[in-house]
């Protein structure tokens, strides 16, 4: 009895340990920033012992699908999911997330003020930052050299134009500039949407009516095909991000209007082959500055029908955190931390110092109004999106369409007018007109 009394009391804490075990499954996109992060759980699950961390790493377009049908459905798959300021208030007016409640040592007011507001509702917020960012012009300085060109701060979409011609030697492998061509609302359509900003329109008039077929989106669609049909890579109708992201760190893009959040990876030298030959200004703009740069934040937010709310609350905390930052910076260099969140973080002195872009990003995102991006009135908030629920639809239509331009299916006046008949069809079934 003896012996076997003993042999309880060994086994029991190890019964104990693993039977209580919380396993939160987090739903992720594959973007550079959530690989160091997954990468670097085994921190977080050290200091929670309590807490394992399962992932699913997905694509953005399937990540969006997975878990926009989650968590309408109420099917409880994903304890963390990753969103963006598009869904995050819409989602929450709709009670479908739980509230993020940091605590005192998180330092909620360190977050930037646009992207905080962004992730909240009615004061409170919803998901919690992971990394954020605007858009902007990132060039290889020494192309531009060669040519005898220089590049404005604040580029036109005629200046861009008039680069990539000179530049474009598909001959020798470069191409004059490479820019989101895959349809979806939150891959060509956010690109799209700034350009259209920059020309003067807007998706929707002040009535809700859609706008898609007036001439400051004939304008900048023409614009935005005849661009890349004459001097971007061959597949640009198949490329988004991380294809571009892909072209440029091998040499093969002049110039790359996007994200920047690629800012660190394409000045990291164990990644992009031109790291040390990049330059950066701000997004390009037509006869309007405003809505020319977007806004956008990653985000961690819980579903409201999770049953281990508090485990990823602790989860949200440790990824979202000032300390986080310094454990990137500390364990994988600080041309590695994820940006566009914290103050503090460009405050860092170890941060500035190693990111040569840090003042571009930094002044793109202060350039970001979401209340204020079109140049006739809108009635809605947003740059590169809408925030309404009806937008997403709306969104992934006209982007399959503007896909079927570009790749010479459609003519720009067939696709805006088909575009315009689906958007026109969504927003009346909504009810926001008859």
């Amino acid at each position: 009895m003896k012996t076997r009394h003993r042999i309880a009391l060994i086994l029991c804490p190890l019964w104990v340990s693993a039977h209580a075990a919380t396993e939160l499954i987090v739903a992720t996109v594959n973007n550079s920033h959530m690989v160091t992060m997954q990468k670097l759980s085994p921190v977080f699950e050290q200091e929670n012992p309590d807490i394992k961390v399962k992932w699913m790493v997905l694509q953005e377009s399937e990540l969006r699908a997975r878990v926009s049908a989650d968590i309408a459905s109420k099917s409880g798959q994903f304890d963390v999911v990753t969103i963006g300021m598009y869904e995050t208030p819409i989602w929450a007016k709709k009670g479908w997330l739980e509230e993020i409640k940091p605590d005192t040592k998180y330092d909620v007011r360190d977050l930037l003020p646009a992207i905080r507001d962004g992730l909240s509702h009615q004061g409170k917020l919803y998901a919690a930052p992971f990394y954020g960012e605007s858009s902007m012009t990132m060039y290889r300085r020494d192309l531009l050299e060669k040519t005898g060109l220089g590049m404005p701060s604040q580029p036109t979409w005629e200046q861009i134009r008039v680069i990539a011609s000179k530049v474009h030697k598909p001959s020798e492998g470069v191409y004059g500039i490479c820019l989101r061509g895959k349809p979806g609302w939150g891959d060509n359509m956010a690109l799209v949407s700034t350009m259209v900003n920059s020309f003067g329109g807007q998706w929707f008039d002040m009535a809700w009516k859609p706008q898609i077929d007036t001439l400051p989106w004939t304008q900048a669609i023409s614009f935005y095909v005849d661009l890349l049909q004459k001097y971007g890579p061959p597949d640009a109708a198949t490329n988004s991000f991380n294809e571009n992201l892909n072209l440029f760190n091998a040499g093969k893009c002049a110039m790359w209007i996007d994200a920047t959040i690629a800012a660190s990876f394409i000045t990291d030298p164990q990644k992009s082959k031109v790291a040390d030959k990049v330059a950066f200004a701000q997004a390009p703009s037509a006869v309007t500055s405003k809505g020319a740069n977007w806004l956008w934040a990653w985000s961690l937010a819980i579903p409201s029908v999770s049953a281990k709310t508090p485990e990823a609350q602790r989860f949200i905390r440790w990824a979202t955190s000032k300390e986080y930052v310094q454990l990137v910076g500390t364990r994988m260099g600080w041309n590695q931390v994820p940006t566009g969140t914290r103050i503090s973080t460009y405050r860092n002195p170890n941060f500035i110092k190693g990111n040569r872009w840090a003042y571009s990003e930094a002044s793109a995102i202060a350039l970001s109004n979401p209340t204020d991006a079109t140049l006739p009135h809108s009635p809605y908030v947003g740059i590169q999106f809408v925030a309404i629920p009806e937008f997403q639809a709306v969104g992934q239509t006209t982007g399959n369409f503007v896909n079927e331009a570009l790749a010479g299916k459609l003519t720009v006046p067939q696709a805006l007018h088909a575009a315009q008949l689906a958007a026109d069809q969504e927003m009346r079934k909504a009810g926001y007109y008859k």
